[in-house]
């Protein structure tokens, strides 16, 4: 009886062993198959943009090929199927995979790093009145609190003074990389959600780019310009890009030179 016990614990043990051997080997595979599948993709969007600076004259629009959006694709018939596999394997390979993506301007939106006016290290951070001013209108036209704004503007000049011996270095919050961390900065998780197709936060002050903004962009970043007018902006680039600032003050008339 012993001997029957012990052999058939050395069983179930080699058993275990294989079994899991097997679910690694499943597993490494996945994820390098993954991996292959995301460095396509990743290589995909370089070639465009590449082709793109190549050929696009210096601007970027929506009818430009980077612009399309990579459908929806069925990838689980290039993926290998261990036939030999666990039932919850079998279970696993039944599933669809698929690929999708898209490229998107990131100056097709307001940066927040415009908040603050460029610098040199040995100056305070200071804020920019005409972005403030910007993100006041988008604000306004999200119908989002004035008083988070001015605390993020706040916090962020805070963050953002490099000044050696700066005696509010101690205290500053970090600064944030990512659109989720302007929490830090005193902006609400609702103020973020309803932010964030509208607003970027690069490393850089940027401009905006008339030829991709949402309408609700451009309306803010335009003093003076009514929410119809950036309308019909983004309809007029539609039928023929702006290759220059004078294209798009065309249909703003006497709001042209504050673009």
């Amino acid at each position: 009886m012993l001997t029957v016990t012990l052999v058939a614990s050395f069983a179930a043990t080699a058993l275990w062993q294989q079994w899991r051997a097997v679910e690694i080997e499943s597993a490494e595979r996945s994820r390098v198959q993954a991996a292959w599948i995301l460095t396509g993709a990743l290589d995909w969007a370089r070639l465009i943009l590449r082709e793109d600076a190549r050929s696009s004259g210096g601007a970027d629009y929506l009818a430009e090929p980077w612009a399309v959006a990579l459908q929806e694709a069925r990838l689980s018939s290039f993926l290998a199927a261990d036939k030999n596999s666990s039932a919850s394997d079998s279970a696993d390979n039944q599933l669809d995979v698929f690929l999708s993506g898209q490229i998107e301007d990131m100056q097709s939106r307001l940066n927040v790093t415009n908040l603050i006016k460029p610098t040199n290290l040995t100056d305070a951070s200071k804020v920019s009145e005409p972005d403030l001013l910007s993100f006041a209108r988008l604000f306004d036209l999200l119908g989002l609190p004035q008083p988070e704004l001015l605390k993020l503007a706040e916090n962020l000049s805070l963050a953002s003074d490099q000044r050696p011996g700066n005696p509010s270095s101690a205290v500053a919050p970090l600064m944030p990389q990512r659109l989720e961390q302007l929490a830090w900065l005193g902006l609400s998780q609702t103020s973020i959600a309803r932010l964030r197709p509208y607003v970027s936060l690069l490393p850089t002050r940027t401009p905006v780019n008339l030829n991709t903004a949402s309408a609700e962009v451009i309306y803010a970043s335009i003093p003076g310009l009514e929410m119809a007018q950036a309308q019909r902006l983004v309809d007029e680039r539609a039928r023929s890009y702006f290759r220059t600032l004078s294209d798009a003050g065309r249909f703003i008339g006497e709001l042209a030179g504050r673009v």
